[in-house]
């Protein structure tokens, strides 16, 4: 059988697809050409209904066994085969069929400030013209009827963030020295480093890649009469998309998008107001992560000025963590 030895399993918008594009530099690494086939997310069949371009998404699951198990045909001998589905920490029920099929498997988790996940999540889709609501506070409001709704995991920017829940679940499932959890910022500010703790958890050679290839901005188009217009068409145009076949369905949208972004400025940062309301959602849960990892998250729930640094914080090495373990 050709199944995967590892995964990468979350989270959603916290650099996996840059981590799956790094790891397949490493000659012992075979990543799928594929890099999220979704393959445990569902028994059968993905649904075929959702919210605004879910019903595409459905159309990229690689979900029958054989057509998943033809990712990896072309990994050398003795390679370590991997795929990188950011979901799977999420959905309690991918986990289990994980654990059903891979027991062995190793499990990467990257783990990014849960309110700054939510505020990516949502200008990915406001950008793509899919978010119909322009603020995320409002839209982070919406999530429990979307649910209801059947909406796509996609749009669950809060509980894709809940980590502390998720982890607590996994670990039932396997023992922790078979799960690497780090966080989103080592990645970005000391790649060489978080890759060789992620070889050396593979049991692969480290140093032999330490650069994660740089991720695109996304664009976040203004609030104005043509951002609204051509949203509409972009969310008409996926409904329409949906009943055609092959890759039509991708091109009947795919140039309303470029229009949309086109001229679009990075993604804005969060303001303090909006970190204040979202933060509530997730205080909980971080004190959850806390006991679930015996890591500390609290500046998760602080303050954090235009460029995403924490206001007032100590110098590198100065936080202290319980129990004498220092923040990472």
């Amino acid at each position: 059988m050709a199944l995967p030895d590892f995964l990468v399993m979350g989270a959603p918008k916290a650099g996996t697809t840059a981590l799956h594009a790094a790891l397949d530099r490493h000659p012992a690494l075979y990543m799928s050409p594929v890099k999220e086939p979704k393959f445990f997310l569902t028994d059968g069949p993905p649904p075929t209904r959702g919210g605004p371009g879910d019903a595409q998404t459905y159309r990229e699951h690689v979900w029958r066994r054989a057509d998943y198990e033809a990712l990896f045909d072309d990994a050398p001998p003795g390679t370590l085969r991997g795929e990188s589905t950011p979901f799977y920490l999420y959905d309690r029920a991918a986990q289990r069929r994980i654990r059903a099929l891979i027991p062995g498997a190793k499990l990467i988790a990257i783990l990014r400030d849960p309110v700054e996940r939510a505020h990516s999540n949502w200008t990915h889709l406001w950008s793509a013209g899919l978010e119909p609501i322009e603020d995320v506070v409002r839209a982070c409001r919406e999530e429990e009827c979307r649910i209801d709704a059947g909406w796509a995991d996609f749009w669950h920017y809060i509980g894709l963030g809940r980590y502390g829940e998720q982890l607590t679940h996994l670990y039932t499932l396997f023992p922790r020295e078979q799960v690497l959890v780090f966080r989103y910022r080592d990645l970005l500010e000391r790649p060489a480093q978080a890759l060789d703790r992620i070889c050396a958890f593979l049991g692969v050679q480290p140093g032999v890649v330490t650069e994660v290839p740089r991720e695109n901005v996304t664009a976040h188009p203004d609030r104005t009469v043509r951002h609204r217009v051509l949203s509409r068409a972009v969310r008409t145009g996926v409904v329409a998309g949906s009943l055609l076949p092959g890759d039509l369905a991708i091109r009947v949208t795919a140039q309303l998008e470029r229009a949309l972004q086109r001229n679009g400025r990075p993604r804005r940062p969060l303001t303090w107001e909006q970190r204040q309301a979202l933060i509530p959602y997730f205080a909980s849960d971080i004190r959850r992560l806390e006991k679930a990892t015996g890591e500390v998250f609290e500046d998760w729930l602080e303050p954090r000025d235009s460029s995403g640094g924490l206001v007032g914080a100590r110098p590198p090495g100065q936080g202290q963590a319980r129990n004498g373990r220092r923040r990472r």
